[in-house]
């Protein structure tokens, strides 16, 4: 059980509550020391309210609050025009975003701590929808642009020498996050994803399998069209969300093929429901989707906008049901 605190909710919150509510969860916050307040969050460069960021790809971020990542405003390859001139960051010298970005599910495990690795979000379909812009990219897709293929190949070039780095500092636990659902349906066609998408993920995934690294996929939103090509890249972990894909749905279709990390809802039942349908929730997920044999963990990220109330019963249904199990 993971609970993550949004940087954003230094900003929102009292501080003082929310050192509470971490101090009365010591299942979901071992060894919990609050920090000195007034607390100012270390933020990513591309979620610092008013200042827009450019990667070193070209990218240009905005974000009207501060702690919540933005997003990019500014395609540097909008006009293929501009490909021809186009150099690639230095895979040598970051991962792609300029000072260190923490990965979302750079977080550590409850088992043991391993030494985790792996690529920054949205490495690969997100990072071309980054340099082209959504629209240009759909049209490319359709349109069987010859040059989509060089640019693939040049963001998949940067993204492997990340995992080989990764993977020749020991890392045992590899991150793969790239969110491709929206709230209905994926971002990106069944077949678009195999045709242009799915070789990447198995070759930057392959070393990891080589390794004998466990490989964890974050995929947020609506992915049920393209769970079955997901999995069949090779993955050992999916971080799946909760209500937007159907907690019925993951359990008839992916318990049991791969461990799931399930992301409890954070716009719907834990914002607005009460405390008692915040534990049914929560109940039900471990439930049904939990065995003796294992394959379940589950994290919630608190956001502004939820009440505090509210988070305090996610904090405690998650403890209470932690070891909980139907079998």
């Amino acid at each position: 059980m993971i609970f993550h605190v949004n940087a954003s909710c230094w900003y929102h919150f009292p501080q003082e509550a929310l050192v509470e509510l971490m101090a009365d969860h010591p299942l979901l916050f071992p060894d919990f020391e609050g920090p000195t307040l007034p607390y100012e969050p270390e933020l990513p460069p591309n979620a610092r309210a008013g200042v827009p960021f450019t990667d070193p790809w070209g990218c240009i971020w905005e974000t009207s609050m501060d702690g919540i990542v933005g997003t990019v405003t500014g395609h540097p390859l909008e006009d293929w025009q501009d490909f021809e001139t186009f150099t690639p960051p230095d895979p040598e010298e970051g991962e792609g975003m300029g000072e260190y970005l923490p990965r979302p599910d750079d977080r550590g495990l409850p088992f043991r701590r391993l030494r985790t690795g792996g690529l920054r979000h949205g490495h690969t379909f997100q990072q071309l929808c980054d340099l082209r812009g959504y629209v240009n990219l759909a049209y490319d897709m359709a349109d069987e642009d010859p040059r989509l293929w060089r640019l693939i190949a040049m963001v998949e070039a940067f993204n492997l020498r990340i995992v080989e780095k990764a993977l020749q500092e020991g890392a045992e636990w590899m991150f793969y996050p790239e969110d491709l659902g929206m709230q209905s349906g994926p971002m990106i066609s069944p077949a678009h994803f195999r045709k242009y998408i799915q070789s990447v993920y198995r070759r930057l995934i392959a070393p990891s399998k080589e390794a004998g690294a466990l490989v964890h996929l974050h995929c947020d939103g609506d992915v049920r069209a393209l769970a079955d090509d997901i999995l069949a890249c090779g993955i050992d972990v999916l971080n799946i969300q909760d209500l937007v894909n159907g907690v019925d749905w993951i359990a008839e279709n992916l318990k049991g093929r791969v461990a799931i990390d399930l992301d409890i809802d954070r716009t719907e039942i834990t914002v607005h429901g009460t405390p008692a349908e915040i534990d049914a929730l929560i109940r039900k997920e471990v439930s049904t989707l939990s065995s003796p044999e294992g394959g379940l963990t589950m994290i919630y990220g608190l956001y502004p906008g939820t009440p505090l109330e509210n988070a305090r019963a996610v904090a405690d249904a998650m403890e209470r049901y932690a070891g909980f199990h139907s079998g």
